[in-house]
Formats: structure tokens, sequence, C-alpha cells
């Protein structure tokens, strides 16, 4: 990376961060790849709890499952074969969640496992299914703890074909620093976290080269970078592009180093650890997407809807909708009208024109017992809602 790496002005403030993913990886989670880094590992999990008890949403992406297999194995060198490290992987997962849970336990906060393959959040129903678990875990107050579900990855599989000039039509996170991406996109996060064991981006790698230093605001275009940490999948390169694809949907990254005492209190404080990188666009795509997007149908609403809407940041509960039009699936883009037909905004629903039929003028406590499952309160989130025409 050149020297005189233009940078795009002063960080923007992250102390309103609400919704924060928090990746880890795996130097963070160990000792060079091998035992388990317990110390370290409290010290953040304290801070993640602080943060979700004082009303934030913390969600955590958490490599280490290989290395602690490895540990649980008697296996002294990082497997080379496939098979060998998905086994590491289901030995060390449960490990893994089993500290996070006493972990988070002490501090009284509920920790929850959830593991991703690239096709779940490369199907779009899928995704959206995954969407809706990680919200109504935000709701209910706990912190999911992600993790790429190695075991039954096929993602080496997929780089290897790719690499052999194969179309294989599959995606691949990459590693846990594009599942994290990913995981803050989908659910609209302010803030994406990549803890690693250097305490940010250099112009060069610090480990070799005396000369580099640390880059406290990137501009996301920036060419990949040349410095890689051992240990993981993971390196500077993969935290850059991870950085690029949270940064063109909105979402600011910050790479920091895990070892760093209270780093996210000092982060959400304004303190310059590590290196930013800012959104590309002050407008997240989803909001892009929701306000340009061709509308598949209507939900017509009462007056007092459209004043919570227009006047907070309430939801659309079904007791405030008083007609559907049009046929859509879950997920679709669909107007909000008021009752003279004057388009208010619009939104991603949550549920298919169906099911909101079945709803209307329902309180959100009925919705099980109307449909026999239940999904999200809200036909439209506030988060997938663009209001004006």
């Amino acid at each position: 990376m050149p020297s005189d790496l233009a940078q795009p002005g002063p960080r923007p403030p992250l102390g309103d961060s609400q919704r924060i993913v928090v990746k880890l990886g795996t130097q963070v989670v160990t000792h060079d790849g091998r035992s388990l880094a317990l110390g370290r590992l409290m010290s953040l999990v304290e801070e993640m709890a602080r943060l979700r008890l004082e009303g934030r949403q913390i969600l955590l992406v958490s490599s280490g499952a290989v290395a602690l297999g490895m540990k649980q194995l008697g296996l002294a060198e990082r497997p080379r074969s496939l098979g060998l490290r998905q086994a590491c992987a289901a030995v060390g997962q449960g490990h893994l969640v089993a500290l996070y849970t006493s972990a988070f336990a002490q501090f009284g906060v509920t920790a929850a496992q959830v593991l991703l393959t690239e096709s779940d959040l490369g199907d779009r129903d899928r995704a959206l299914c995954v969407r809706t678990t990680l919200m109504r875990l935000l709701e209910l107050r706990a912190v999911p703890v992600l993790n790429e579900n190695d075991s039954v990855s096929i993602r080496e599989l997929v780089e290897h074909r790719r690499a052999q000039g194969e179309e294989t039509g599959a995606p691949a996170f990459g590693d846990n620093d594009g599942l994290s991406a990913r995981v803050a996109i989908g659910v609209d996060a302010d803030l994406l976290v990549l803890l690693t064991d250097v305490d940010g981006l250099y112009t060069a790698d610090p480990r070799t080269d005396h000369a580099a230093r640390r880059i406290d605001v990137l501009d996301a275009e920036t060419p990949r970078l040349g410095g890689v940490s051992a240990g993981g999948t993971g390196g500077m390169a993969s935290k850059l592009e991870a950085a690029r694809l949270a940064s063109r949907a909105g979402v600011t990254t910050v790479v920091a180093s895990g070892a760093a005492p209270g780093v996210l209190r000092r982060l959400l404080s304004g303190d310059t650890v590590g290196t930013c990188i800012p959104p590309a666009e002050r407008r997240a795509v989803r909001r892009q997407r929701i306000a340009l997007a061709p509308q598949s149908g209507a939900l017509v609403v009462n007056d007092g809807a459209v004043a919570a809407l227009e006047g907070g940041r309430a939801s659309l509960l079904p007791i405030g909708v008083l007609a559907v039009e049009g046929e859509f699936r879950e997920g679709d883009v669909v107007e909000i009208r008021d009752g003279s037909g004057r388009v208010r905004g619009r939104g991603l629903v949550n549920y298919d024109a169906r099911a909101c039929r079945a709803l209307l003028g329902r309180h959100s406590e009925e919705i099980e017992d109307v449909l026999g499952w239940r999904g999200y309160d809200a036909l439209v989130t506030r988060d997938n809602l663009v209001l004006g025409s």
C-alpha cells in the first residue's frame, strides 16, 4: 500500500451506535492459535455484556472452533486436510459456545448460538429467516454468537474449484471477516468491529516493516493490503474486503486490537483506536433499495398508525392496518398509504399478502393464534421503513 494513502477526513462519531457486530479472530480467542486466551476473552465478554445491559444490541461473530478442537484432540499443528479441520470444528464449537454461554451468564446476559453456512445468506428466503431469528434474539435482549458452521461448510471446496477456474454458482463467506460483514448488513448494524492481533490496518506489515504506520481513517476502496495475520483463515486483506462490503452498505467498520484494554468502550467514547473505515454512502443500500425498488403491493393504514410512524421510531403493527392491496411475498417492497390513498412511505414487509390480510386490525399478541406461527410483531419494522413518497 502506498505510504501517501489519502485519508477521507475525520472519523465519524461512533458513540450513538446502537446495533454493533463484534468479530473476534482466532488470534484474539486463542494464544498462537492453540490455547484459549481466557483472560482476554473474559474482558471482552464483560465489555459486550455491559453494553448490552446499557441497552445496546450486540452480535458476536467468533472464530476459534478449529483451534479449540485441535487442543481437545491433542493436535499440535493445524490440520491440512479439509475433513480433519471440519472434525476439529465439530469438537471445538461445543466448547466455544459453552464458554460464551457461561461467561455472558455471569453478567446476567443470555448468549444464543447461531451457526451459518454460505447458502444461509446466499438464498433470499433463508437469509430472511436468519434475519428474523437474529432480530428476535435482539428483541429478547440476548447476544447472538455466530460462527460459520465449518463442520458442514463447503467453502474450502468452492474456493478450490474456483482456483481451478470452475464456475460453482455457490456463494462463500471467505472467512469470519466476510461473515461478520454480511451479518452487519443483514441486520442493518450501525457499527462493525473487527478485533484482531494488531491495532489496525497499516501501510505495510508492521511485524516485518518498521516504517509501517497505522492508518487512522481509511477509504474503503483502497487497494488490497499486503499484511497477513497467522492462525486463522483471515488476514488484513480479508478485513479490508469485509470493510469494503460493509461500507458499501452504509455500515461503519473499525479494525482494532482485541488485546487493547477497554477497546469497545474506548471506540464508543471517541478514542482514535484502530482503523476506521467510514461508510461509502450515508444512506444504507437496504434503504436505497426500499426507496427505489418497484412496489409489489400496499398496506393501507389508519390515522393513528400514520401519526406513530411519522412521529418517532414506531414500526407498523397489524392493528394499524385497514386494508391490503396486491399480492406480495415476505421481504417484498410495499407502499404504506393512508386512508385517502396518499403514499406515506414504503418498506420491506415481514409477511406475505395472505398473512397480512389475516392479521388486519389484530394485536401483535394474536399473530401466533391467527397464523400458527410468529415471526415479527410488526408487519413492517422501523429499520426497514422509508417515509415519504
